[in-house]
């Protein structure tokens, strides 16, 4: 479960940035093409928080889906998995772009007192 180690890296960058602030809220951008599983991650990161200025925060995950185009019709494909196919039926579609993104967009922190 790669999702683990994932998260493991997202607690320890965020923690470090923290400092002694005590995180509330994580945004992630998770492209759809990762492999990564949202729910396994959520699942992980709650784990990987326990003991650290992340624990009981909340995660919250954007899907950023890869983009193609069909090479038989032309049309732009949204793409959600690695098995996407053309609204045509094709599934010969150009290498996408984009969906290979996990990265954290933002993280919202506590005011100290």
């Amino acid at each position: 479960m790669h999702e683990l180690t994932v998260a493991r890296r997202i607690v320890e960058v965020c923690a470090e940035r923290a400092g002694e602030a005590r995180v509330r809220r994580v945004t992630l951008e998770v492209g759809t093409l990762t492999c990564v599983m949202p729910e396994a991650l959520r699942f992980c990161y709650e784990v990987a928080t326990r003991a650290t200025p992340l624990e009981g925060s909340e995660l919250e995950i954007l899907a950023c889906p890869g983009r193609s185009r069909c090479r038989r019709c032309g049309r732009e494909v949204t793409m959600f998995d690695l098995l996407a196919a053309c609204e045509c039926g094709s599934v010969d579609l150009d290498p996408p772009s984009g969906g290979d993104e996990l990265r954290i967009r933002s993280m919202e922190i506590e005011e100290m007192s």
